[in-house]
């Protein structure tokens, strides 16, 4: 009996669709920047905090200094690192300081800087986040933190912290402490904010499970919980015995009652849960 195969995404359309989040993400992000976080004064680090810092001390429209940082730095990153970029994150580059000139003329949608600082980190996280699905980036600080990296031996994480605290820390100098602090707060949401739309809310549980009763607590598993169950081999570091290690993937929903299995089975069980972002397979999502 034939096998029947789930059809894949057409290249073209899944292209199309990519060019569509950067589209999408870049139109958010402008969003977010013109009515919370620019009429605050919050430089939550990027090209896009460098354009709130300049239109604070020089009066310079921030869509325009987007530009003349962003294509510069596309071009170098291509210089230094490649053309692994390709015409998506061209793509991000361009519509991400066109957005922002385009929504320039919006109302401030508040003026308390706690409000801006939250809700415009979470529009530019969202919009990140979205442009990331789309394999691509916005071009902007990203390159610049890529090219010291791959030259100084720092990690990505570490070269794009020390670029954004030192944004951070001029917003700090240039308006105020509190406007910097804000800022800080703002760079928070976005970074967490990334992660949710990359890894969706967590649903499931990973729990690992230490036993003597491990086939008792394998049994109940399959028959009350209805869940799966693997066995990892590992040693025990004091005793240097072998003590496999239970693994069991459940909902939320379901992580009540499979303690309250393992409890009834084996009081002394040792239990790490874990959260777990995504889960691909039978009974769970399809891959």
């Amino acid at each position: 009996m034939n096998r029947k195969v789930r059809n894949e995404p057409h290249p073209i359309l899944s292209s199309v669709l990519e060019y569509i989040y950067i589209i999408i993400g870049a139109a958010i992000i402008a969003v977010g920047f013109n009515v919370f976080l620019l009429p605050n004064e919050i430089a939550s680090g990027g090209v896009s905090g460098i354009s709130t810092i300049l239109k604070g001390v020089f009066d310079w429209n921030p869509g325009l200094v987007q530009y003349a940082f962003n294509i510069p730095l596309f071009i170098t990153g291509v210089i230094f690192l490649g053309k692994q970029f390709g015409a998506r994150s061209l793509v991000g580059t361009l519509t991400l300081p066109l957005f922002v000139l385009l929504t320039a003329s919006w109302e401030p949608a508040t003026f308390n800087p706690l409000l801006g600082a939250l809700f415009g980190g979470i529009s530019v996280g969202v919009g990140l986040g979205i442009v990331f699905r789309g394999r691509a980036s916005t071009g902007g600080t990203d390159l610049a933190a890529q090219i010291i990296t791959k030259y100084s031996g720092l990690t990505l994480g570490t070269s794009v912290m020390l670029i954004d605290g030192l944004i951070v820390l001029s917003a700090a100098l240039v308006f105020d402490i509190e406007k910097g602090l804000y800022a800080l707060i703002g760079l928070f949401v976005t970074t967490k904010t990334i992660d949710i739309i990359q890894l969706g809310f967590s649903q499931s549980k990973m729990v690992y499970i230490i036993t003597n009763k491990q086939e008792e607590i394998r049994d109940a598993i399959y028959t009350e919980v209805n869940r799966g169950v693997t066995k990892l081999s590992a040693v025990g570091g004091y005793t240097e015995q072998e003590r496999p290690i239970l693994l069991v993937v459940v909902y939320q929903t379901e992580f009540s009652k499979l303690k309250q299995v393992i409890k009834t089975v084996d009081p002394s069980a040792f239990v790490i849960v874990t959260d777990s972002y995504e889960v691909l397979g039978e009974g769970f999502k399809r891959p």
